[in-house]
Formats: C-alpha cells, structure tokens, sequence
C-alpha cells in the first residue's frame, strides 16, 4: 500500500500501482505512461496508430529540448517569408502586364520600395521580440498599448492571414510542380489537399521533429535560389541574353493595349507585390519556441530572414525585368527565370523547381506553428475556447493544428487552388496587423521614455505610418478582386472572438470566490455511510464546492481530486485555499507529465482498494451555459469519466450540473464575508 489518503480520511491510501502511479509526498502522486493506456481493445488499437502517426508522448519536463535552435527556427519560422519571392514578382507582373509589356520594367522600382519597406517592418518586429520576449507579437503589443479592441483586431487580422497563408503558400507550390510536370495540371486540388494535411500531420509530431524535417528542403531551396541568381546575372554580365547588361531589353508584344498609365494599376501592382511581406510576423508570436536566450536568437533569425528575403526578391525581379518575362499560365515566372538561368530543362532547373515545391508547401509549416502559438495565448486570455491552449502529447498545440487544417483545406477547395484567385485576398489581414503592432510599439516607447526612446519610436512610428498606407492601398486596390471578404471577415471574427471572451468573464465573475471569504456548507448527516466518493477539482470556485457539498451529502468518505500539469508554487497555494475552505474534504494532487486529465484520474480511481464491483462515486462538477453554442467552449469531462468507467460496474457518475441562477443561490447561501480583524 502506498501512503497517501485513505479515502475519506486525511491520511488515504491507493493500491500500491507503481505502473500507473508513483508516490511523491503524503496526497501526492505522479501519473505514468502507464496510466494513459487504454482500457479497451478499439482503444488500444488507436494508441497505435496514434503512436505511429505522431510518436510517443512526450512529457512536459522535455519542453525546453524541443526548442528550436536559429537554423532550425529559420526553416520553420522564415519559410513562408522566404517562399514569397516564388510568386511576389509574378504577382507585380501580372498586374503590370496589364499596362502593356514596354511598362514591365516598374516592376523593379516597385520590388525596391516594398524591400524598403520590409527593412523598416524588421527593424520594428526585432523592437518587438525584444520587448516582448514571451511571444505574442501584434495582439499582445496592441492589447498592452492601444487596448483590448485593437489587440482583437490585431489577432483576428492575423489569424486570417495565417490561415490564407496556408492556401496560397499551397496553392503556389501546385503551380510550381505544374510548371515543370503539366501531367499533375487536373489533380491540382486533390494534391494540395494531401500536401496541406502531411505538414499538419508533421507539425503533430512536435516542433522540434517538424524543423529537423523542413530544414532541409528550406535550405535546398536558399542555396539554388542563390545558385539561379547568380546564374542569371553572371549570364547578363557576359553579355548573353536580351536583356544583357550590355545590351538594352527589347521591348516584348504588348499584351493589352493601354492609353495612359494607370494609377490604379501601379498601386495593385505594389499592392501585390507586398505579399512578400507576409510570414515576417510569425517569429515576433512564437518566441518561446527558441532555445534561450530566446529574444536575442529570434532578434538574429529575424535579420537573416530579412536580408535572404530582400536580396532574393529584388535579385528576382531584376532578372525577370531584364530578361523580359511575362507571366504564362501554368508556368510560373521563377520557372521561365529558371530555365533561362541554367541553359534550358537541366537538372539545376529540376531541382530548383522541386525545391520551390516544397518551400512553398513547407511555408504553410510558418502558419502550422504560429497560429497554434497566437491561438494558445487568445485561449488563455479567454478569447478563444480554453480547448486551445492545450499541448497535445507531443508538445505541439494540436486543437489549432487541426482547425486550421480544417479552415484551410476548406478555403483550398472553394478557391480551387488557384494562387492568382487567393493572392487579393492575402495581406489585408498582415498589414493591419503590422500596422497595429508597430503604432502600439511606439506608444510604449513614448510612455516608457527610457534612455534613447525617439530612436525606437521613430523606427516603429515610421513603420506604422507605412504599413498603414500600404493596408489602404491593399485595402482599395484589391477591394473588387476579393479584398473585401476580408475587410467583411476580419470583423466577424473581432465580433466572435468579443462574443467568447464576454461568456468566460461572465462564467469567471459568476464562479468567483471573493479571496477573503469564507465558506459555510450544509452539515454531514451523521447516519451517512462511508461508501467512496471521488470528485475531480480543477479549479476551486463555486462549482467545484457546490459538487462538493452535494458529495457530503451522499457520504463521509469524500476525496477532491486534483489533477495537475506539474506540482509549482500554484499547486501549493491551491492545496493552502483548498485547507481554508473545505477543511474536512482531503485533496489528492495527482501530477500529469502528459498533461492530459482523463488517464491520471482514471489512473487514482483504479488505484483504490477498491473492487471494480464495489460501489464507487463520482461526482463531476459541471457549470450549464445558457446557449447551445457555449457548450463548445468548455470540457464535456462528465462524458469522458462516464464512458472511462463503463468497465467498472459498481461505479456512478452523477453530475453536479450547475447554472448561474443556482450558483447565485448557493452563493447567497454558503458563502461568508470574512470576520473582521480583532
């Protein structure tokens, strides 16, 4: 037997189970592996496959080895940044082919403007990571300086963004391998859909595993970028080609007959051509997923990103101004530079175009890592279901994996995987959020005012005042082209993401215990058996308590059940609370590596000297939301204990449900302001 807290008494005991628990301390316990296995042969199976699919379950203490070192985050953070210069200079020319094939040469002043602009937005993100080294990027400096609307805002912009980065960054990479193998042209859908859920099924299996499989491929891609560029101009600068260095580009066939230059046309130009911005972000919101010191090593991944970026698509769109290319249907502009570059269809071509693939549908591994990472934070902030800030067994936040996965895939089908059809509605969301972050930055310097502040303020000011220009430019350019489902979307989700975090502020306010208060449950019968009953706690509030006092009524034998990620100063104050209120109930601390609650708790139940044919029961506080809706934002643990203990006959689950009337009532009831001092 181990020592711990013989059921209904201070001092209980569990089986000694040393599979499923390891004794730490009197009440206290750590969960296996052991205690994750599942009971039935269907469950089993499916632990395998999981296994398979994901690996093996990693425990929380691992967390800082699955960091990502500098190389590694520049694969999985940059590569959608990186990936850009595949279509960004396409996209320029598209809308500049429209003017008439003598005005294609802007696109070259029109690329130098926006790498401008991507230095001055560096220069302001790496003031970010500094500032904020914990991650949170844009939403947690708006939310901080400009207040809870703008930090909405911000998170919805980029959640959007993130989830159309997924679409284009595939559907890129679809043109990409149609443009050296046309045979795949039909099944471009379908296999977009199969290269969206392989980097989500990599991202499942965890960080660190993701970066050791994507550095390759990103930086295949660097080095034959590089080697194109430097193909390309060494051809130019001997003389060879049309649009020698030496020579002056000959003019091509106009393709549509313009009177006068447009305006318009050149701000959609620019407009499209700032796509390259995007993916700049995602370091800024994923700083913890850095080997310490983590500010530092994001603030150096972020200028390497910069400075391969701007070089890559200024090197581009010089080479495809001088060698005259225009865009062709299903043959992107960086094949047709390609193939120029290396002397035709060689094998450098083939492996530049099978490296731009797989950038391309690696760039969504960008978003896999940051919308999980700004979606975790939203959850703990209450603005997003509380589902999503949990890590699923390989440290990964799988809910925000799947969803937009699902999101994505969705966009995917209805737009076709067509990049030409999703760039309109890409960059409104970033640039607004880029505009946030850095107007939010610069009121935190003005306010802080340390030693050397206007510098900072300048670079960030200055920031916001171009990206803000820029998201109007989008903003109006691409309005018919699409932009305006996401000026529509955008503020659906502020309205949804407002609409989740007034339910949980409501929910907390209304569960609340006041600190000092004290508590006044109904008395024991003393004719109460003592057969056992078991409650699972998660937090102490008025739910919790009123599930306790109803277990005090059905026996003397009650035992709370806590069920913890790890033991820390949060646990100890819990169990001090935990004394001062509900004295005559022990509380068991079971710790959980795995960070899951349903095996370490099943784990104690099955560890009781207790036969599976002896009564047993558990009561499962449960708090009832007034809509159907609300039910998707809490944890349905009553469902899951239920089908847990089916192989146990002699146990009950009864369920504490709760709403806030009843709890307003059990409130005014037991609840004591606490006695003044002497």
């Amino acid at each position: 037997m181990l020592a711990g807290s013989k059921i209904g008494s201070p001092r209980a005991r569990v089986q000694r189970t040393h599979r499923l628990l390891r004794f730490a301390r009197p009440s206290h316990w750590v969960a296996t592996l052991a205690a994750e296995a599942p009971d039935t042969a269907l469950g089993r199976l499916w632990r395998r496959v999981r296994y398979r699919l994901f690996g093996t379950p990693l425990a929380s203490a691992r967390e800082l080895s699955e960091r990502l070192s500098k190389k590694k985050a520049l694969a999985i953070f940059a590569s959608d940044a990186l990936s850009s210069t595949a279509y960004a200079t396409e996209e320029i020319l598209v809308v500049l082919v429209l003017l008439g094939g003598a005005y294609l040469y802007l696109a070259l002043p029109i690329a130098v403007a926006i790498t401008l602009l991507l230095a001055t937005v560096i220069m302001s993100y790496r003031q970010t990571v500094r500032a904020y080294p914990h991650g949170g990027g844009a939403y947690l400096v708006s939310s901080e300086n400009l207040g809870r609307v703008a930090g909405a805002l911000a998170a919805a912009a980029l959640l959007t963004d993130y989830v159309l980065t997924v679409a284009v960054s595939i559907s890129a990479g679809m043109l990409a391998a149609i443009s050296a193998f046309g045979a795949l042209a039909p099944y471009r859908v379908e296999i977009a859909v199969v290269a969206l859920w392989a980097v989500a099924l990599i991202n499942l299996r965890g960080t660190r595993e993701s970066g050791t499989v994507f550095a390759i491929p990103t930086y295949i891609f660097i080095g034959m970028f590089a080697a194109m560029l430097a193909a390309g101009l060494a051809r130019l600068a001997l003389g060879g080609g049309p649009g020698s260095l030496t020579q002056s580009a000959p003019p091509r066939e106009t393709l549509v007959a313009v009177e006068s230059l447009g305006m318009l046309l050149l701000l959609r130009a620019f407009s499209s051509g700032a796509t390259a911005l995007t993916g700049v972000e995602a370091i800024a919101d994923g700083v913890m997923a850095f080997k310490p010191p983590e500010e530092r090593n994001a603030a150096t991944t972020m200028a390497w990103m910069g400075v391969i970026l701007g070089t890559f698509f200024v090197g581009a769109t010089f080479l495809a101004v001088r060698e005259g290319v225009v865009p062709l249907e299903n043959v992107s502009v960086i094949s047709q530079i390609g193939r120029i570059a290396f002397g035709g269809a060689t094998p450098p071509y083939y492996v530049l175009q099978v490296a731009t693939a797989l950038i391309l549908v690696l760039a969504a591994n960008t978003a896999f890592n940051g919308f999980p990472a700004l979606a975790s934070i939203l959850a703990a902030d209450g603005y997003m279901p509380r589902q999503f800030s949990y890590r699923g067994d390989r440290l990964s936040y799988s809910y925000g994996i799947v969803a937009l996965g699902l999101v994505a895939t969705t966009v995917l089908v209805i737009f076709g995987a067509d990049t030409h059809r999703l760039i309109p509605l890409y960059a409104v969301g970033v640039f607004v959020a880029f505009t946030l972050a850095q107007a939010g930055l610069t009121v935190r310097w003005y306010r802080r005012r340390h030693p050397g502040w206007w510098r900072a303020a300048a670079i960030s000011g200055g920031g916001a005042a171009a990206t803000g220009i820029v998201t109007v430019i989008v903003s109006v350019s691409k309005f018919t082209h699409g932009a305006w489902v996401v000026l529509l979307l955008i503020p659906a989700f502020v309205w949804g993401l407002w609409q989740i975090h007034r339910h949980y502020a409501r929910i907390d306010r209304a569960l609340a215990i006041p600190e000092d208060a004290q508590l006044a449950l109904a008395e024991r019968s003393p004719t109460l058996g003592a057969h056992p009953v078991v409650v699972p706690v998660r937090e102490i509030n008025l739910v919790s308590l009123r599930a306790i006092e109803y277990a005090r009524s059905l026996s003397r034998a009650v035992t709370a059940v806590h069920v913890v990620r790890a033991s820390t100063e949060a646990t100890a104050a819990f169990e001090e609370r935990w004394r001062q209120l509900v004295s005559d109930v022990p509380l068991a601390v079971v710790e959980s590596p795995y960070r899951s609650f349903l095996g370490p708790f099943m784990a104690f139940i099955n560890a009781l000297p207790v036969p599976p044919e002896a009564p047993l029961t558990i009561v499962v506080p449960e708090f009832r939301p007034d809509r159907w809706w609300q039910w998707f934002l809490h944890n349905r643990t009553g469902d899951r204990i239920e089908h847990a203990v089916a192989a146990r006959p002699g146990a009950v689950v009864t369920r504490a449900t709760v709403g806030i009337r009843g709890l307003q009532q059990f409130s005014a009831r037991t609840v004591r302001p606490a006695r003044p001092a002497g």
